[in-house]
């Protein structure tokens, strides 16, 4: 069993940041990919940024050159580093952790808000 705990979410003005995080604790012995989503109402979710499975990373288009994802092994962390924020930023973003060998589960975290005013 894998646990993810997200933080660092909240209200903030346009042009601001915010940092988010995500650690992992529980059982982890099979490789994976870990990723950031985003999910604002009425609207599927989708992918922000994540790490794949060679190690590099993508984004969407919406949030490159604005958003880095980051991790630090060490800790079992990773990062969502958001500057330049805009109101259409505002959804619930969860913490992802994907096994690409067996089990082939999906671990999410609970979703954190953030909230982007104009």
């Amino acid at each position: 069993q894998v646990q993810l705990v997200e933080s660092g979410g909240g209200l903030v003005q346009a042009g601001e940041s915010l940092r988010l995080s995500c650690a992992a604790s529980g059982s982890i012995f099979s490789i994976n990919t870990m990723g950031w989503y985003r999910q604002a109402p009425g609207k599927q979710r989708e992918l922000v940024a994540g790490f794949t499975s060679g190690g590099s990373t993508n984004y969407a288009d919406s949030v490159k050159g604005r958003f880095t994802i980051s991790r630090d092994n060490a800790k079992n962390t990773v990062y969502l580093q958001m500057n330049s924020l805009r109101p259409d930023d505002t959804a619930v973003y969860y913490c992802n952790l994907h096994d690409i060998s067996w089990p082939y589960r999906d671990y999410w975290g609970q979703g954190t808000q953030v909230t982007v005013s104009s």
